[in-house]
Order: structure tokens, then sequence, then C-alpha cells
């Protein structure tokens, strides 16, 4: 299995238990009586289900399942997949911690770190899809 891939499945086990955790705190706060602030959590909850596990998960499955691109570059730009592992990860980070701070706090000033996220993010899809776009095709 290459090592990206080995990446991408292990970060996504780990956004996993992360998720399933918040969940379980965000279930049970009314009963380990935690503050009501914790609720801001809620989309970050979702946002770590979805692109930190799914997400990852499947780009990782994606990487590695898919038809190889040719014999010398088989996954594609090594550098560009490395890239979009990193900034995908980056942006997930900043929006799980800007996310709740622009909720709980909002004249903090933190959508710059929101829009910082997306933009990330939107740089790592986009990445992966072009790495990954060639190896689609027909015998």
């Amino acid at each position: 299995m290459p090592t990206l891939t080995r990446y991408y499945i292990k970060t996504a086990l780990i956004y996993f238990i992360i998720a399933i955790t918040l969940n379980v705190l965000l279930s049970a706060r009314t009963i380990l009586n935690l503050p009501s602030e914790i609720g801001a959590y809620r989309i970050i909850y979702v946002h770590l289900l979805t692109v930190g596990w799914l997400t990852q998960l499947i780009f990782g499955v994606i990487n590695w399942m898919f038809p190889k691109y040719s014999k010398e570059h088989p996954r594609g730009n090594e550098k560009l997949g490395w890239l979009t592992y990193i900034t995908l990860n980056i942006g997930l980070c900043l929006r799980a911690i800007g996310e709740p701070l622009l909720t709980i706090e909002p004249t903090y000033n933190t959508g710059w770190i929101v829009a910082l996220s997306a933009i990330l993010q939107f740089i790592a899809i986009w990445g992966f899809i072009i790495n990954t776009w060639a190896r689609v095709r027909e015998r």
C-alpha cells in the first residue's frame, strides 16, 4: 500500500474517533453538565465526519486502487498528492478551530480563519481532481 494512502486512511481513522467522541459529548452535554457553548461544535462534528473521515478515506482508497497513471508515475504527481493531503488537513484543522470561535465570540474577528480553511480545502479538492482525472479512463 502506498505511503500517501496509508497516511490518508490512518488520518481518516483519527478523525473518525475524534468525530464520534465529539458527538458523544454533544449528545450527553446536559448529563455531563457541559456549557451550552459546546453546541457550536455540532457543525465541526459534521465536518470532521464528512471531510475528515469519509473524504480522506475515499481519497486514500482512490489513490491506492484506481488504475495507474503510468509506469514511472503510477499515482500521478506525487508532490501534488502530498500537497492535497497537507492542504486538506490544515484546512480541516483551521475549520475546527475557527468555526466555533466565530460562533461563540464573533467579536474576535476570526472569520479569516474560516475563510482560509475553505480556501485550503478548495485547493485540496482541485488538487485531488487534477491528480486523479487522468487515471479514470477506458481500458
